[in-house]
């Protein structure tokens, strides 16, 4: 178990920069003379949204004792996300950047809240991992300990990703 368990903290490490790293360099690459992929951000929010909501009834499904049912969502969760991701990457190679055309008011706080949604779910990714792998391993303890962190910052990611589309949305070209 603990040769596993090393193996899993690695691959946690490994993927949990490699991320973050990976996007901030795609986000730069514009694939040329391909059309901008503009139905794509509706579609990663409501994934974002869908998301939120699945958290939520997986958290119920683990407090009325749903065992299987709170892994099968979470593994849902974990795919929609991994689609999400893909999403993201693809809508930003294809286009430009949007900037928010709003009040300055209002620029601030979307500024604070996309700023906040994308330094957690660049924390979000490890404790989402670690908790994952807990449970794999059977270390429900483990599992629990680190879901109480993870399930939050999951959900105000989540969450936020839909309020930064709606507050974007009417300024994409």
């Amino acid at each position: 178990k603990m040769n596993k368990t090393k193996r899993y903290n690695t691959l946690i490490i490994l993927t949990s920069i490699a991320i973050p790293v990976v996007v901030a360099i795609l986000f730069r690459v514009r694939i040329p003379n391909v059309e901008p992929l503009d139905q794509l951000p509706p579609i990663y929010a409501t994934i974002n949204a869908f998301t939120a909501v699945l958290l939520v009834v997986a958290l119920v499904a683990i407090k009325k004792g749903q065992r299987i049912l709170h892994e099968r969502i979470m593994k849902v969760n974990i795919l929609l996300s991994l689609a999400f991701l893909v999403m993201y990457i693809a809508y930003h190679m294809t286009s430009d950047p949007t900037p928010y055309g709003g009040a300055d008011g209002m620029r601030v706080l979307y500024l604070v809240i996309l700023i906040s949604h994308i330094v957690l779910s660049i924390i979000l990714i490890p404790l989402v991992l670690l908790a994952y792998a807990k449970a794999s391993l059977s270390d429900f303890i483990g599992h629990k300990k680190i879901a109480r962190f993870a399930f939050p910052i999951w959900l105000y990611v989540t969450v936020t990703g839909v309020v930064v589309y709606l507050m974007i949305s009417p300024y994409y070209g």
